[in-house]
């Protein structure tokens, strides 16, 4: 009467459990996809939130060494990037992106209205509106402009 469990009639999972995790793990996939479809847009997004930061440092370091030597024209960053200056504050040049570290990630132009623009390098044409603006000081006194997060679209 010493009924003992068999090990050689257990050998593997049957069909039904395999099905049964296969659909498991297809309702799992379906709830999370569309989750992570749109993290590249946010990633795009939070890199041109860093780039805004990096130019705001840029500009406050070098607007602090324009109070010290109010009467240089431009100021040398690392040592090889001449960074223009006017009303106390850098000028929109691709050199002060340069000088922010943005030279590898970002393209810098000088638009129609005298701002700075940076954008991530290669979006797709689609994306028109992936883009932060460093306008400069407009007159001694005055402070320059950062645009702000709102309205970027890089979806």
């Amino acid at each position: 009467m010493n009924k003992g469990f068999n090990k050689a009639g257990q050998a593997g999972f049957t069909l039904i459990e395999l099905i049964v995790v296969i659909v498991i793990l297809g309702i799992l996939a379906a709830t999370a996809l569309p989750k992570f479809t749109g993290l590249s847009g946010d990633a795009r997004k939070a890199s041109l939130q860093a780039a805004r930061g990096a130019l705001s440092a840029s500009s406050a370091m070098l607007h602090g060494r324009a109070l010290v030597a109010p009467n240089e024209a431009a100021f040398l960053v690392d040592g090889n990037v001449s960074v223009a200056m006017s009303n106390g504050y850098p000028s929109a040049t691709p050199a002060f992106a340069n000088a922010a570290g943005l030279e590898d990630d970002y393209t810098a132009s000088v638009n129609s209205a005298g701002a700075l623009r940076i954008e991530p390098k290669n979006i797709p044409k689609s994306m028109t509106n992936c883009f932060i603006t460093y306008t400069p000081a407009a007159t001694a006194g005055a402070l320059p402009v950062l645009s702000t997060m709102q309205g970027v679209n890089c979806d």
